[in-house]
């Protein structure tokens, strides 16, 4: 995850696949950071660094679907 995703040479299909796969990703990130907050069982380091990851793959989310959506002239 640390890679910069080069989205550039994939086709449509494969984008569409990972766009999904890379939203539940996400969820689970969301997830595990709620689930760690209220039992108190992580240090603020580690809730930091998940948050960051989120946020990573929300950046990546977002070019993904920049790219599967057509541009509409107005």
């Amino acid at each position: 995850m640390n890679a910069p995703l080069d989205i550039s040479m994939k086709t449509d299909d494969v984008l569409t696949v990972e766009l999904a796969v890379f939203r539940r990703q996400h969820r689970d990130l969301d997830e595990a950071i709620l689930a760690l907050v209220e039992r108190g069982t992580a240090d603020q380091l580690t809730v930091q660094r998940l948050k960051k990851q989120k946020l990573r793959l929300k950046d990546v989310i977002s070019r993904i679907e920049d790219r599967l959506t057509p541009d509409i002239i107005a």
